[in-house]
């Protein structure tokens, strides 16, 4: 079975893409030793990113292992991740040190 999205670190909280993916997919992952199956809430792009775990609103999204936004609203496990629901964190000059 061909790879069909990948987690960078084992600290993200979000999957990449390598492939064009159909909401209702289930998209079995390998990563840190472990397998995980998440079912897709939303169609995602190429090389976008989806939910690995809920997160609230303020919560960290980690992709690299590192924090590269805050999400603006609730995200469900399988979610589609993106500018609709997640802020850059870098770089900000209105939060301490780039990040809450």
């Amino acid at each position: 079975m061909a790879l069909r999205a990948v987690v960078l670190n084992a600290k993200d909280n979000v999957a990449t893409a390598l492939d064009t993916l159909a909401k209702g997919e289930n998209i079995e992952l390998v990563f840190s030793g472990n397998k995980r199956t998440v079912e897709l809430k939303a169609d995602i792009p190429f090389g976008h990113k989806f939910s690995l775990a809920d997160m609230e609103p303020n919560s960290p999204v980690v992709k690299y292992g590192e924090v590269i936004g805050l999400s603006t609203a609730p995200i469900k496990t399988g979610d589609y991740v993106h500018i609709h629901n997640i802020a850059s964190a870098r770089a900000r000059g209105d939060l301490k040190g780039g990040t809450k």
